[in-house]
């Protein structure tokens, strides 16, 4: 596992997660209290939880980075 952890994600802040081949960039928009987070895809717009993109597991490519 590579990366960032989920410690340091931030709200306002844009990231790319990458599991299984696939590939998500998203906004953080709000920290929920049961550590999972609320985001924004950046292409679609679309919002889900973050917890959505791995809730099968991490795979072994699991990359969490920030964007610039």
């Amino acid at each position: 596992m590579a990366g960032l952890s989920f410690d340091v994600l931030r709200v306002g802040k844009k990231y790319r997660l990458i599991n299984y081949g696939d590939t998500y960039e998203f906004e953080i928009e709000r920290i929920l209290v049961n550590g999972d987070f609320n985001v924004k895809d950046l292409f679609t717009l679309e919002r889900y939880k973050l917890k959505d993109t791995i809730k099968f597991g991490k795979g072994n490519d699991f990359e969490i980075r920030e964007l610039n």
